[in-house]
């Protein structure tokens, strides 16, 4: 259960895509990865998409890897997005 408000829109992120169907998944945070990755990997009607989710108000709380990770993915063709609520994941979608 997502007991931190970042955890919450996480799991309604998550809940939402699922309802649309849209394959996702949540890459594991340890030392081997690649730093700054989104928080939610996605590919919708063939488009990559990397979510990073933020607890409500701190969407503009990206760290430095993580702007750099957004900006490589917009720079490859994908969809890159801060997200702090659910509803901005709807929006994103709907452009």
């Amino acid at each position: 259960m997502a007991t931190t408000p970042e955890g919450r829109v996480k799991a309604a992120v998550k809940k939402r895509l699922n309802a649309l169907g849209i394959w996702h998944f949540s890459p594991v945070s340890n030392g081997m990865g690649v730093h700054g990755i989104p928080d939610i990997i996605c590919c919708w009607g063939g488009r990559f998409m990397g979510l990073e989710i933020k607890a409500p108000g701190k969407r503009a709380n990206t760290s430095a890897l993580q702007d750099r990770q957004l900006a490589a993915i917009r720079e490859a063709g994908g969809v890159a997005v801060v997200i702090d609520d659910v509803s901005q994941l709807d929006e994103v979608l709907h452009d």
